[in-house]
């Protein structure tokens, strides 16, 4: 199995050090198509995973995992984004070309440092916020509660699948007494 992780110029080594510090290393999936999807998102030329190639886990998003077990898997489905590409391989990111698009960007005016500050430290309310279902006003807000949303959801996971543990040991220890109480009648009858 391999020792290192398989991203480019990265330095991560299956060590305890580093599974201290909360590394973990997920084997390339078995689906042909997911797999490319992961070959493609290195950004490796010439590289194709083997059985046994292996990406840490700074290089997935912390919403990637599923961490309700003992063991910490990736979500189906989920595909490496993290990466520190040197510039040769960085993309360009395309923007529209339009005219439209463009006169619009011109408008939109442009806010001071300062400004933007201040309005993360002092939120101003939003007409949206007397309705749970709107979205708030900013992304960063969007995204806390999409986070406490998530970590809500493996909690309730874990309650369930604990539930469901008691729930399984219950029945057994009920099944053993009626076993008990039919042994006791049995030989009371005799």
């Amino acid at each position: 199995m391999p020792e290192h992780c398989a991203a480019h110029s990265c330095s991560n080594r299956r060590t305890i050090a580093n599974r201290a510090r909360g590394i973990t290393f997920h084997k390339f999936p078995k689906d042909k198509d997911v797999r490319k999807k992961w070959e493609v998102a290195l950004r490796r030329e010439g590289f194709t995973a083997s059985a046994s190639s292996v990406l840490c886990s700074k290089h997935f998003k912390q919403g990637d995992f599923d961490r309700t077990g003992q063991t910490v898997r990736l979500r189906d489905g989920v595909i490496p984004s993290v990466f520190s590409f040197p510039v040769r391989l960085k993309r360009l990111e395309k923007g529209r070309a339009t005219s439209t698009y463009r006169r619009a960007k011109e408008r939109l005016p442009v806010a001071s440092q300062d400004s933007q500050e201040m309005a993360t430290s002092h939120p101003q309310p939003q007409p949206n916020d007397d309705h749970g279902y709107a979205l708030p006003a900013s992304p960063s807000a969007l995204k806390s509660r999409l986070n406490e949303a998530l970590a809500r959801v493996e909690s309730l996971e874990r309650e369930k699948k604990n539930a469901v543990a008691r729930e399984k040991r219950a029945k057994t220890a009920v099944k053993s007494l009626l076993g008990d109480l039919k042994n006791i009648i049995t030989e009371g009858c005799q």
